[in-house]
């Protein structure tokens, strides 16, 4: 049996693009090596290059660990990367109260967008083997 595509190359892709400052990792479920590529430039932009050969097993490994059900990843991902000061990823996962808190607080003075970029696979695994 095959396990279902939780997270998209595409989407890899694209986040590789910025992924000097780790995106692409975050997304994929790295976020040590995610954090280490923020503060590092990519490793000097050489483990940023070799990445680019590295995306399909990262996102055969996301697969594998993570769980797929009504929440997509690729829906919470981008809403975080590009609203998360807002809360919209929370929101989307059904958190409201926590939504509306970084909502009024800019995702808790970014301390909860970062808190975030580290576990967001996480939550969203949980939620859809908790719904599903």
């Amino acid at each position: 049996m095959q396990r279902p595509d939780t997270h998209s190359k595409i989407i890899g892709y694209l986040l590789w693009i910025f992924g000097f400052l780790g995106a692409h990792r975050f997304y994929y479920g790295k976020p040590v090596t995610g954090t280490i590529w923020f503060f590092t430039l990519g490793l000097l932009f050489i483990g940023w290059i070799i990445d680019l050969f590295l995306i399909p097993a990262m996102d055969r490994e996301a697969d594998l660990r993570f769980t797929s059900g009504r929440i997509d990843y690729n829906v919470a991902w981008i809403l975080l990367t590009f609203l998360g000061i807002f809360g919209a990823h929370r929101m989307y996962q059904g958190k409201w109260i926590t939504g509306i808190l970084y909502l009024l607080t800019g995702g808790l003075f970014l301390v909860g967008v970062l808190y975030d970029l580290w576990t967001l696979n996480n939550q969203v695994s949980i939620e859809n083997a908790r719904n599903g």
